[in-house]
């Protein structure tokens, strides 16, 4: 796995054998000795496109350089290609969550194309999305796979990973009820983000989609919506 404070000290060592300091690097980086020092003890990692900079400035590979932070072989060549300008995409999802913090969401997004076609386990988006931009997360919604997680299991992934959704993304997760790949108890977590489903599961269910079981739910959680309203507002 990448050790971005690995990868951090080797640039450390390289600038000390050059007699170089943090500033001099950073005029020659077009960066500040502050993000340097940053990238030096591991807690930022430099853009992409500044890693073969780093390598040229030092007389090393960009192979070299990343080879320092300890990559799986899939991580030291999608970095590597990555570094030199290159396409690149991940062969599974480990690397992918492994260098997902390194990575400009947009980066990401496209490393994965291949694995998103393939499907991706539903576990995956939560942490995936705090990196991904709003499109990249409905995309891996849209094709993410349920099949590995119990009920109990599944909807508690259902209330952590709803909050961080925008409207695209909670479409995407609606569309799963609706294709049944879902059970439609999944919508009780849904209910409280996601504003129009009330009248979506009413159209779902005249349509023959849902049975009737789901209609006597959504009116009793209306009921006691209204209920609180009303206790509110005597309080």
């Amino acid at each position: 796995m990448f050790d971005p404070v690995k990868f951090g000290g080797m640039i450390a060592r390289l600038r000390k054998r050059a007699d170089m300091t943090q500033s001099e690097l950073g005029d020659r980086l077009g960066v500040t000795r502050q993000a340097v020092s940053k990238y030096e003890v591991g807690t930022s990692f430099p853009d992409l496109s500044m890693v073969a900079s780093i390598a040229e400035v030092f007389g090393v590979s960009v192979d070299e350089l990343i080879a320092a932070g300890d990559p799986s072989d899939g991580e030291r060549r999608i970095l590597g290609n990555l570094a030199r300008g290159e396409e690149s995409e991940a062969d599974n999802m480990e690397d992918v969550e492994n260098l997902a913090p390194l990575l400009r969401p947009s980066t990401l997004e496209r490393i994965s194309d291949k694995l998103l076609a393939q499907g991706v386990d539903i576990t995956k988006i939560v942490e995936l999305s705090k990196y991904l931009d709003d499109a990249g997360t409905a995309d891996m919604i849209r094709n993410a796979t349920f099949d590995s997680l119990d009920g109990k299991t599944e909807t508690e992934l259902m209330e952590h990973l709803i909050p961080l959704l925008d409207e695209k993304s909670k479409t995407a997760l609606f569309g799963k009820v609706l294709e049944g790949e879902l059970d439609w108890h999944y919508l009780k977590a849904m209910m409280p983000y996601i504003t129009y489903l009330g009248s979506q599961i009413e159209s779902a269910y005249v349509e023959g989609v849902f049975p009737r079981e789901v209609v006597e739910w959504l009116n009793e959680a209306n009921r006691a919506e209204w209920q609180r309203w009303y206790e509110d507002i005597e309080n």
